[in-house]
């Protein structure tokens, strides 16, 4: 199998989106740049943790100066990118996993998803994914871009459903079953 790439290098846009209601919501990322748009499925937790890590490596590059570019510190130095997802929205791959780095000599933030493995196979059919049989989006920001990609990310994850304030799991319209009040709820 040929190992598929889809670089932008910088993209025009970066961001990550969904589809759906809360609850039943799927998570893409997207880059676009003039000639195509790819998009990738994830989860939430996998866009809440990029964000999440997104921004620790933007502070620590800032308080340490060594970036040798300058690194927004806040989200409000950044022009925010509120449009919905490009169409057509078109599924390239579920990513398995997320890698992430600083490239020195570019100054950009660099983001790797890979396919991942077949949920159906079990751990002993599954034979190891070699690296020219993974596809993968690779993309390089600049550090104005990360910033507002992991803004954008943060504001989609907290826009979900609200929080038990109990045992912090999300609330369902139909009701919610928490596991602090041992599965008991109160009657109306």
């Amino acid at each position: 199998m040929v190992r598929r790439i889809h670089f932008f290098d910088p993209p025009e846009r970066f961001v990550a989106g969904t589809v759906g209601p809360p609850g039943q919501r799927t998570f893409f990322l997207q880059a676009r740049d003039s000639s195509h748009i790819t998009s990738v499925a994830l989860e939430k937790v996998q866009v809440q943790l990029l964000a999440e890590k997104i921004d620790q490596m933007l502070d620590e590059l800032a308080a340490d100066g060594t970036a040798g570019v300058e690194i927004p510190v806040s989200p409000a130095e950044v022009e925010p990118d509120s449009d919905p997802l490009d169409q057509p929205l078109v599924e390239e791959f579920r990513v398995g996993n997320l890698r992430l780095g600083w490239h020195t000599e570019s100054h950009t933030v660099v983001v790797e998803a890979f396919n991942g493995a077949d949920d159906e196979v079990t751990e002993e059919e599954a034979e190891p994914l070699d690296d020219d049989d993974r596809e993968a989006l690779v993309v390089r920001l600049s550090p104005h871009q990360a910033r507002g990609f992991a803004h954008r990310a943060n504001l989609l994850v907290s826009a979900g459903r609200p929080a038990c304030p109990f045992c912090a799991q999300p609330l369902d319209p139909e009701g919610h079953v928490c596991p602090r009040q041992n599965g008991y709820r109160r009657r109306s």
